[in-house]
């Protein structure tokens, strides 16, 4: 197996590059800290520290920091998930020192002045309001609440109206010094610069004095059990979100089941949920899969957007080609065009470098090792028939899913 190097800072922080030859470069720091390891009674906090690390250093206000970034014709970005927070720039290649140094000095030397974070605040209930508005959007954060509930992975990385306005200064303190340790940091780069001089800088400005290791503990996954939900809305279109817990980020059958998900409900307009329910039926403008694996677990969703009379309808199609998946074996030309589609669709959307740098980052975070590209392109290539219909048959039973539907009747 080829895999991408991984080099470590003196301080313990990890650092993996891929050397491009482009006038963009990307640069990010990638923390394995997230929604599921907030305490009980701060929740949100992870997102909210996200924010507010751009609201003040101990040489820089929120302004000088928007701007350091933007003044050369660069972006710098955030966000959270529910393992991971990811803080990145994208920039002219003749930039990277500055990205790097501004990147440090947000981690390292952030203040959380009072003022700021009582304006963030209001702007994150404003955020928090956009999503309950977006129906497309909240039945996603609600389907993972019923699929994980009792445990932190079910947590809405928003938090609440009530528990952002309850967050503390100290509350945010402590959760960095808790999980920002050097054992939970990975800086990232895809970019126009040698591994050496990258060294150089990361050397130059993340070799400071840290916290070696992360003590916190995460909450051991819970049982899982289906429900079945409905929710009256008054909105024009009806939203079917259906749900199984499936492989975690760990376990062999993840690469299987990742194929067999994009077969099923991926980008591609020929996808068999889209063919069969927009492009034959007629009855929705969105029919799709996701998969999301994490340390201990992954889950897996459909999502169906229709007329609020053809649920039941759109349902049944739906399990139709679930039933295909379990019970009839891909043929070789058609297992051929799953793995062509989907490893196109990737090298599509790693075209986009800054998506690179976070599978890079994140692969190195959770694993400490990066397979290249082309070993990854091999790993999908080795997939048989068999391994997906194996995987079917253990993710796709009816009797295990859990449903939740938006809809005003």
């Amino acid at each position: 197996m080829e895999l991408i190097p991984i080099n470590t800072l003196k301080n313990g922080i990890r650092v993996i590059h891929e050397e491009v030859s482009s006038p963009i470069s990307h640069f990010g720091v990638v923390i394995n800290a997230g929604t599921c390891d907030e305490p009980d009674d701060a929740a949100g906090v992870a997102h909210f520290v996200e924010h507010t690390l751009f609201k003040g250093t101990k040489k820089r206000n929120s302004y000088q920091i928007t701007k350091r970034m933007e003044n050369a014709g660069g972006d710098l970005n955030a966000y959270t998930a529910k393992e991971e927070t990811y803080f990145h720039a994208s920039f002219l290649s003749s930039d990277y020192e500055r990205a790097v140094e501004l990147l440090s000095d947000i981690l390292f030397n952030a203040t959380f002045p009072e003022k700021e974070l009582e304006k963030e605040k209001e702007v994150v209930i404003e955020e928090i309001n956009y999503y309950k508005d977006s129906p497309t959007e909240l039945i996603y954060d609600e389907i993972e609440e019923l699929a994980f509930t009792g445990h932190p992975l079910g947590r809405n990385i928003l938090g609440s109206k009530k528990s952002v306005r309850h967050l503390k200064r100290d509350d945010i303190i402590n959760f960095v010094q808790n999980n920002y340790t050097a054992d939970n940091i990975v800086l990232a780069s895809v970019g126009n610069i040698s591994t050496d001089n990258l060294l150089k800088l990361c050397n130059r400005y993340f070799c400071q004095p840290i916290t070696t290791s992360c003590v916190r503990q995460r909450t051991p996954i819970n049982e899982y059990a289906p429900v079945q939900v409905k929710r009256h809305k008054s909105i024009s279109q009806a939203h079917l979100m259906l749900c199984n817990r499936a492989y975690s980020i760990q376990e062999d059958q993840r690469a299987s089941f990742t194929l067999l998900t994009n077969l099923l409900g991926g980008q591609a307009l020929s996808a068999r949920l889209n063919m069969t329910i927009r492009e034959k039926a007629g009855l929705a403008y969105t029919a799709e899969a996701s998969y999301t694996p994490f340390t201990e677990t992954g889950l897996f969703t459909i999502y169906v957007g229709c007329e609020n009379d053809k649920v039941d309808k759109c349902t049944e199609l739906v399990f139709k080609e679930l039933k295909k998946l379990r019970e009839e074996k891909l043929g070789t030309m058609q297992l051929h065009i799953a793995k062509k589609q989907f490893l196109g669709q990737v090298a599509i959307t790693n075209e986009a470098k800054i998506n690179e740098l976070i599978s890079i980052g994140k692969a190195a975070l959770i694993s400490n090792k990066v397979e290249t590209p082309e070993t990854y392109s091999l790993a999908i290539e080795n997939i048989t028939a068999e391994q997906i219909l194996e995987t079917a048959n253990q993710i796709l039973i009816p009797e295990q899913f859990s449903s939740l539907i938006y809809s005003k009747i």
